[in-house]
């Protein structure tokens, strides 16, 4: 079982990430579990979803020690840094996370600068989607080439194509 957490704020995309991710893992034949949490305040207040990826049944939705953090902010890391498994996978946004941070030294640190990222390729709701990418390129959760199809068919059936996602996408798979 792969245990993950997507964090961040309100609007940055975190539980549509989680969304995506439990939905693609589902269409690959997983059992998955996706568990939201967010502040009353929505967007602008805090944000977090459990996703639990397993070829078995899935017991609960408590998260003890986690295989990958997506962090978008600084308070993300706060929260969640703690609750990753020794030899984790921690996603840190670049663009809100600043170098003089310091980590664990017993996990994997890969810093992904989103939102740059996303305004290079004027797609300023696609920085969710270069972490996406990211974490692709650094876990085994997914191929690359898979999750890419999975996400452009997850907004496809809502009728919002947009090429730019996959630039966005692409360049996140860049990042180790």
């Amino acid at each position: 079982m792969v245990e993950m957490i997507c964090a961040g704020f309100g609007g940055q995309g975190v539980l549509t990430t989680g969304l995506i991710l439990a939905e693609a893992g589902m269409k690959l034949g997983m059992n998955i579990l996706w568990y939201p949490s967010y502040g009353s305040e929505m967007r602008g207040g805090t944000a977090n979803c459990t996703i639990k990826f397993s070829d078995t049944e899935i017991a609960s939705p408590y998260a003890k020690q986690i295989d990958i953090l997506m962090a978008m902010n600084a308070p993300a890391i706060d929260k969640f840094e703690h609750s990753l498994r020794p030899g984790g996978l921690l996603l840190v946004n670049s663009s809100l996370v600043h170098d003089e941070r310091t980590f664990r030294d017993d996990i994997k640190v890969v810093k992904v600068p989103m939102s740059e990222i996303a305004a290079q390729y004027e797609n300023p709701k696609g920085a969710n989607i270069v972490m996406m990418g990211a974490l692709a390129a650094n876990s085994d959760l997914f191929k690359p080439d898979d999750l890419e199809r999975l996400i452009n068919e997850y907004f496809e059936k809502k009728g919002k194509i947009n090429p730019k996602n996959a630039l966005c996408f692409r360049a996140g798979v860049e990042i180790h």
